[in-house]
């Protein structure tokens, strides 16, 4: 008898990515380093945020003096977001784009994306999610169609049902 095994499956975790509006036109650049990283870019929209609409996504840092500065930057121009996906990718796109201080970065790991692209602490020209949750909240918010797509599948009326237990059928 022989016994045949699945075939092997390579978990695929998806992060957002973002280019911030100071450095958008180097948009093709980032991609290719992206790509070259062994990247997918599952999705990609360039889209101009509102100040609310970036207070809303930065929920996290409300209160915090840089708040107010952070919001202004994020909705001075237009930004570039993407959902990367990859084994590992949230870990391998937080170290490829380096520490959050971009002056920090340009002494420590020159060669990450935020030594390259950023200029200081808040321009660091690139956002990453920090974890799992942040990654799937980042993501709904950037891409909501892609949550309302999924909720489709879950909860579709038209879909029908499968029925778990068996089915008896009653004498007349």
């Amino acid at each position: 008898m022989e016994i045949s095994m699945p075939p092997p499956q390579i978990y695929v975790e998806k992060t957002l990515a973002i280019i911030k509006p100071d450095i958008v036109d180097k948009e093709e650049e980032i991609q290719d380093i992206i790509l070259r990283s062994g990247f997918t870019i599952v999705q990609r929209r360039k889209l101009h945020l509102s100040p609310e609409q970036c207070s809303n996504f930065y929920v996290e840092q409300y209160g915090k003096m840089f708040f107010p500065n952070l919001t202004a930057y994020m909705s001075s121009g237009p930004l570039v977001a993407m959902i990367l996906a990859r084994h590992k990718a949230i870990s391998y796109w937080l170290e490829l784009l380096g520490p959050n201080n971009s002056l920090v970065a340009k002494e420590t790991h020159p060669d990450s994306l935020r030594a390259i692209y950023g200029t200081d602490d808040l321009r660091n020209a690139l956002h990453g999610s920090n974890d799992f949750a942040a990654a799937e909240r980042e993501i709904h918010f950037m891409f909501p169609e892609i949550w309302l797509a999924d909720w489709l599948l879950k909860n579709n009326p038209n879909k029908p049902k499968l029925c778990r237990h068996p089915i008896v059928e009653e004498p007349y």
